[in-house]
């Protein structure tokens, strides 16, 4: 997919995913859905939350993929950076997560996760939007492009941080208001509980790794060589570079070995050569 494509794909997903937040949000005036919005409003429920992650990353993703075509705006490494941090380590996993977690319970017993009397409320397009097509968005997203992945142990890390943050929030609703927000967890013991909440943090602690997994398969005969590279690369960090006019620049400070230096121009030459490669490779 090229560059103006990708941007157009962003630019779409994230147009529905707005749409599917203001639209439930409109809902929620309605006598029966703020029934359901009570004790806790629409952001105890996870699906919700997962519309609204959803529509920030890929708001992301279409600012960066604009700044990507401006002139002038070629540094824009953070962005880059923290839309690859918000994909992998919660954009994908909670997305995933959510599909995977409310089919298994809705063929299982649906009365447990989704009531047949949100059926009324509910329409099936919507049911879907919310719960069955953020999955092929994030695996086309798997698929468009190469994401870098944070050490495992700090995207575990963050993943279990937002997911304690998320239990937290479930159970201060419970003891403020008495109702659970999954009927599914009136099911359970207090030790239940325990086990439900771990098993479901090493459930999505597993699709996390799954993500990484897709990622390399996708990629990562393209990744894998990046760290070598920009090892042979570190020393030219050494160097200042300054402007001495607009057509020259003098480069000052060390001077290194010749054997070095050769390897830091070929290094950089196959960087920027890889990075056009991976770019034009979608189109291909």
């Amino acid at each position: 997919m090229t560059r103006t494509s990708a941007c157009v794909y962003h630019f779409l997903v994230l147009s529905w995913y707005i749409f599917l937040n203001y639209h439930i949000s409109q809902k929620g005036r309605d006598t029966q859905m703020s029934k359901i919005f009570q004790n806790g409003g629409q952001w105890k429920y996870l699906t919700l939350l997962n519309l609204l992650l959803q529509a920030i990353f890929y708001g992301v993703a279409f600012l960066e993929d604009v700044l990507k075509r401006m002139k002038g705006k070629k540094d824009i490494k953070f962005i880059t950076a923290f839309r690859d941090l918000l994909f992998t380590t919660l954009a994908f996993p909670v997305s995933t997560f959510v599909f995977l977690s409310f089919w298994l319970l809705f063929l299982y017993d649906r009365e447990l996760v989704y009531p047949k009397a949100l059926d009324g409320i509910f329409p099936v397009w919507l049911n879907h939007a919310m719960h069955t097509f953020i999955l092929p968005f994030s695996l086309v997203e798997v698929i468009l492009r190469p994401h870098c992945y944070p050490l495992k142990k700090n995207g575990l890390t963050l993943l279990a941080a937002a997911s304690l943050a998320y239990i937290s929030r479930v159970l201060w609703i419970y003891s403020a208001t008495g109702t659970w927000v999954y009927p599914v967890f009136a099911k359970l013991s207090p030790v239940g509980l325990a086990a439900f909440f771990s098993l479901s943090y090493i459930f999505i602690a597993s699709i996390y790794l799954l993500g990484e997994k897709l990622n390399h398969c996708q990629w990562g005969q393209f990744i894998s060589i990046l760290p070598a590279l920009f090892f042979l690369a570190l020393p030219s960090f050494l160097l200042e570079t300054r402007e001495t006019s607009s057509k020259q620049k003098a480069v000052t400070l060390m001077t290194l070995p010749k054997t070095q230096m050769g390897l830091i121009k070929i290094s950089k030459g196959a960087l920027t050569g890889l990075a056009q490669w991976i770019e034009r490779r979608p189109t291909d």
